[in-house]
């Protein structure tokens, strides 16, 4: 189990490095955003791949910040359903979401995403709009993304394990309130 929860570590750094790193992704989105609408507006210049380079980084996020939510327990749970279990319950609730719910969304969606990623690829897809972006790093994001909360939902489930087992303590065992 130690070697478990060590890779667990690993992986919880990495999902919380990236999760950092994409925060910026957000200044840069308003940014790109605001002077798109600036340009839009008080000179009549504007470009789809304007346009589309910010839903891009919209998608970065949230398919990229989806392991990271998972770290931080930030995604939506069941307070009213969980606050009547036992912590024992819950854990095995939980141990049961992620073995059998998460982790295979992730490989269904990974299997299936990536023939269409690798023919954007192959054909050098770019968006129908005049002046659209290449399709094909935005396909590759939505496996990139399945991938980071596969593994982020393979940690948790190590930890959860070991807290089951009773030789780990989930630092973050409490949702955040807000």
């Amino acid at each position: 189990m130690t070697g478990l929860l060590r890779l667990s570590a690993a992986i919880d750094r990495m999902t919380e490095t990236i999760g950092r790193i994409l925060y910026w992704l957000i200044l840069i989105t308003v940014l790109i955003s605001a002077t798109n609408a600036v340009a839009r507006k008080a000179f009549n210049a504007s470009s789809n791949a304007w346009l589309e380079l910010q839903w891009y980084l919209f998608s970065v996020l949230f398919l990229g910040c989806a392991g990271y939510a998972l770290l931080r327990k930030e995604h939506i749970r069941i307070d009213i359903v969980a606050s009547h279990l036992s912590v024992k319950a819950n854990q095995r609730i939980a141990l049961f979401g992620h073995l059998f719910f998460l982790m295979p969304l992730c490989l269904i969606m990974i299997y299936y995403s990536w023939p269409y990623f690798i023919e954007s690829y192959r054909i050098s897809e770019h968006s129908s709009n005049a002046g659209g972006l290449l399709r094909w790093p935005i396909k590759l994001m939505i496996i990139v993304g399945f991938v980071l909360l596969l593994l982020q939902g393979i940690s948790e489930a190590i930890k959860q394990i070991g807290e089951m087992l009773g030789v780990y303590v989930d630092p973050r065992s409490t949702p955040t309130n807000h």
